[in-house]
């Protein structure tokens, strides 16, 4: 691990120390466990996952377009025109 000092408010210290304390945890784990949550958030979901539901996705709908595959652009165009 590496040792990184951060400031906090009094309020945010007060309210860490507290919830580390009903948790029964270090202060540390639950700053590791916020920064991990934000860096999941922020890559989004793993590629292995936005495969399997492109997979799960693919053929539920139904187009009334009977030339939908070959001029899938501009109907995707004309949707986000309006």
């Amino acid at each position: 691990m590496v040792r990184t000092q951060i400031q906090l408010t009094e309020d945010e210290a007060r309210a860490l120390r507290r919830l580390a304390a009903e948790d029964s945890v270090s202060m540390s784990a639950l700053v590791r466990e916020a920064v991990d949550r934000l860096l999941a958030a922020r890559r989004g979901p793993p590629e292995a996952e936005v495969r399997r539901r492109a997979a799960r996705a693919a053929g539920r709908f139904r187009s009334k377009q009977s030339d939908l595959s070959e001029r899938h652009d501009e109907y995707a165009a004309g949707g986000f025109a309006r």
